[in-house]
């Protein structure tokens, strides 16, 4: 195979893994964002817990005052009955108490209605103080193991540069530019296989002639359509039957 060919082959090979680590370093913000999501939805619901709570507690004080105030008239009406004189005013003053234990038996089931709800908001505030907990300790984990890996992707992406430092350097310049045009055109792309006469990349058929030339490996060839440079793989040999 022609070296700088090879040279070329092996420099998108780099490339293109640089081109994916960075890639995934420059999905960290968006990772960190994604982190940061996930501890706001918890906290928010915590919050929402503890503002269901409060709601609940306000309107229970507000039902028990309710509760105090008819109880109040109750005690009022019981004193009014035992100074009545007539059967109306008697029969007038059972028809307010009877009013009264109503409005306090109607208070008092909201009260426990009340109570039966605060249980299940206290339980699921408990519940979320518990999953926010839990899901900070997961998140805190994956960070560190995302960090990890994020230096694992910086060490391998200097290593890269360096192993492509070294293949640019031993590469002729015009087969460089060739390259380095291709790349910045073909989003990335600037060398592509020669299989069955077609540009494995942008599918187009070359000349029977180029593609003699492509199976050959002895020359830098361009696709006439994309203008990558072309390569080809010979089938593997197989073994003759003994």
């Amino acid at each position: 195979m022609h070296a700088d060919l090879e040279r070329v082959i092996a420099l998108q090979q780099l490339d293109s893994k640089a081109a994916a680590a960075r890639r995934r370093l420059a999905d960290a913000p968006d990772r960190d964002s994604a982190f940061d999501a996930r501890l706001d939805a918890v906290t928010q619901a915590i919050a929402d817990a503890k503002a269901k709570l409060a709601a609940n507690q306000e309107a229970r004080r507000a039902i028990e005052k309710e509760v105090a105030v008819h109880q109040g008239r109750l005690s009022k009406y019981r004193d009014q009955a035992m100074a009545v004189k007539t059967n109306q005013e008697y029969h007038a003053i059972q028809h307010e108490i009877a009013h009264a234990q109503g409005e306090i038996k109607k208070y008092e089931d909201e009260v426990l209605e009340r109570m039966v709800e605060a249980d299940e908001l206290t339980a699921a505030l408990k519940a979320a103080d518990a999953q926010l907990a839990a899901e900070r300790k997961t998140i805190e984990a994956e960070r560190r193991k995302a960090q990890a890996e994020d230096a694992e992707t910086q060490a391998s992406l200097d290593a890269l540069s360096a192993q492509r430092a070294a293949i640019v350097g031993a590469i002729d310049k015009r087969v460089l530019a060739i390259y380095d045009i291709a790349f910045a055109r073909r989003q990335g792309v600037a060398v592509a296989e020669a299989k069955d006469g077609i540009c494995t990349i942008c599918h187009v058929r070359l000349r029977p002639q180029v593609f003699n030339d492509v199976r050959r490996n002895e020359a830098i060839v361009q696709c006439d359509s994309c203008q990558r440079i072309l390569y080809f793989v010979p089938a593997p040999a197989q073994t003759q039957a003994s």
